[in-house]
């Protein structure tokens, strides 16, 4: 191949090399249509436009540049002041707003700080009478903000500094070490400028702060060194010599079962690292290395440094002494019933002989999640077109209205929605169907389906059995159909499986007043009289809705998907219909279970 010409810069032009290509290539091309290709392609003008620019920058760049000055701002403020004592015309006007903008000045103040190198600090030299013998040393230089320097009373310092271009140990804690005395990085939060910059990690030793020993120094005293320490601060650091695996956490989510305030914990290590969330928050785990206080960030949040939150053991430790010490109020069951569509078991006190949940699941992690509310691992899932819709499953207190918003959900689309048909015992009446108002059976194979586990939920009344059945619930599903469930909320843990999928909503009840002011004229259906009659709501009524109200969401909340205020009966059927529209077509944070089984 002949010699080729060179760019400006000295080095074999790489535009001179492409137009000269196809002329090289040419006998080692066997087809005319393959050389007007390379002719075509080399010969692009846009091709030759970048080479173009590329030869440009890469001389520029050889040129070693120099800015042509180093105060931008400056001279900006130096023509603004000169322009205001000319005389002003449009153009004047247009350059003044111009230079008054905040993102041009602010353009112009990176660009003084970059051409004069101030980002960039110097580091102190090193020592010339280093022992041979002594440990390797990292020396690290940060500059300071204005975010505070604490401890606690686990001895431990929460370093938060802003990064700087050499090194920020913000998001790093450090502690005494309880056998040898020496004080060491205690961990490393996930996303902080520590972590980010891979130039610190757990384990690593303290042994000076701006050239002053801190060996034999207090939490206090190092505080206050590093308080009185002006702009930068050195730190000379012995490394760990432990080996770090890379860490395979940070795909893990889990739904918080519970509100939490860091700054009211007093097992914390650090108060100040803690994440404070509240139930039904979506946390993302960052780091479960530590046992007892995991690192977490709240899912969607575009601050990538995470805090810490207890673990799921930890926090199960103090949930189940924290129960010990005060006995659960068992959720008392009404003496009445709703009118409408009913189809769940409230049995009354004095008539409830039995009242069992016999649909029982194996013991697995979602029923022990249900039974100790700490996290829940979830995954988003989506309803596709061929899948079955899920279980909506309705909670709520006897007269809060869970029947009527049934029935205008089913007068709505009768094709879309359904409820399932009891189960009983008794004798079908002239005017019933079965099948219909209920499925009829005989008491012996009631009670066979009973040990057999088929019932959701079922009771005895005057000697005739009544119950829900999973059959039913299926029977819904199968016809393609949305099943409207009620029932007790103790039993909604049993029905958290893969199959179902339920979403769960409680149905409460407004302010007392406004119960008083909107029931007045209601009337309820008295479990107590064989012949159904309707009575006006009494007072009774109206504070033991609230009651029992407030028991199911203390207990039962983790529960909860949704929580609808019956305030007004159309506005709680319309957001209760949107709740149904968006569960259909958007993405919902679920059971991991659910979505990989």
């Amino acid at each position: 191949m002949p010699a080729l010409s060179t760019g400006s810069g000295g080095d074999t032009g790489l535009y001179e090399l492409l137009a000269s290509l196809p002329a090289q290539l040419q006998p080692h091309v066997d087809s005319q249509e393959d050389l007007t290709f390379l002719w075509d392609m080399f010969g692009e003008k846009s091709l030759h436009s970048l080479v173009k620019i590329h030869e440009k920058l890469h001389y520029y760049e050889k040129q070693s540049p120099v800015p042509m000055l180093h105060g931008a701002s400056a001279l900006a403020d130096d023509l603004a002041e000169e322009l205001q004592s000319k005389p002003l015309n449009s153009e004047i006007r247009e350059l003044l707003k111009l230079l008054s903008k905040p993102n041009l000045k602010a353009l112009l103040s990176v660009h003084d700080t970059v051409a004069q190198k101030k980002y960039d600090p110097v580091l102190p030299p090193m020592p010339d009478d280093i022992d041979d013998e002594e440990d390797s040393v990292k020396i690290i230089r940060l500059v300071k903000n204005r975010e505070p320097l604490v401890h606690d009373r686990s001895w431990t310092v929460k370093f938060s500094q802003c990064p700087v271009q050499a090194f920020s140990v913000a998001g790093a804690t450090i502690k005494r070490d309880e056998h040898t005395g020496a004080v060491v990085v205690a961990r490393i939060m996930h996303g902080g400028a520590a972590d980010r910059s891979g130039l610190i990690h757990v384990g690593d030793e303290l042994k000076e702060v701006n050239g002053i020993p801190v060996g034999d120094k207090k939490p206090e005293e190092i505080i206050q060194i590093l308080s009185q320490s002006q702009g930068a601060i050195t730190f000379k650091i012995i490394p760990s010599i432990k080996e770090e695996t890379a860490s395979k956490e940070g795909k893990i989510f889990m739904k918080a079962l519970f509100d939490y305030d860091p700054s009211e914990d007093k097992a914390i290590p650090c108060k100040e690292a803690g994440l404070p969330f509240r139930k039904g928050d979506i946390l993302q785990i960052m780091s479960q290395d530590d046992a007892t206080w995991w690192q977490a960030k709240l899912e969607g949040d575009a601050n990538p440094r995470a805090g810490l939150v207890p673990s799921k053991h930890f926090q199960e430790r103090r949930f189940a002494l924290r129960r010990s010490d005060v006995q659960v109020q068992p959720l008392k069951m009404s003496n009445r019933k709703t009118s409408g569509f009913r189809r769940s078991f409230r049995l009354s006190k004095k008539d409830r002989k039995t009242n069992k949940t016999m649909y029982e699941c194996k013991k697995s992690d979602q029923y022990d999640t249900a039974d100790v509310p700490t996290y829940e691992e979830v995954a988003k899932y989506r309803r596709q077109p061929n899948e079955k819709y899920r279980l909506v499953v309705l909670v709520g207190p006897v007269g809060v209205g869970l029947n009527e918003l049934k029935r205008k959900l089913l007068i709505s689309d009768t094709q879309h929605y359904g409820v399932t048909v009891p189960h009983t015992t008794r004798a079908r009446r002239s005017q019933e169907s079965d099948g219909v108002e209920y499925t009829f059976i005989s008491k012996h194979l009631f009670e066979t389906d009973v040990q057999n586990n088929k019932f959701i939920e079922y009771g005895e009344y005057k000697n005739n059995y009544y119950g829900t059945s999973i059959d039913s619930v299926r029977s819904v599903l199968a016809k393609n159909k949305v099943c409207l469930l009620d029932v007790q909320p103790h039993t909604v843990k049993h029905l958290r499986t893969l199959e179902f999928k339920p979403f769960v909503i409680l149905i409460k009840p407004p302010s007392i007043e406004r119960l008083r002011e909107t029931r007045k004229n209601a009337k309820i259906i008295s479990s107590k009289d064989e012949k159904g009659a309707a009575k006006p709501f009494q007072e009774e009524d109206f504070q033991e809705m609230i009651k029992s109200a407030q028991i199911m969401e203390s207990q039962y909340g983790h529960l909860f998907d949704k929580i609808i205020v019956n305030d007004d009966l159309t506005a709680a059927y319309h957001e209760l219909k949107t709740t149904f529209d968006k569960l259909e077509r958007e993405t919902f944070w679920v059971p991991v279970s659910w979505v990989h089984s």
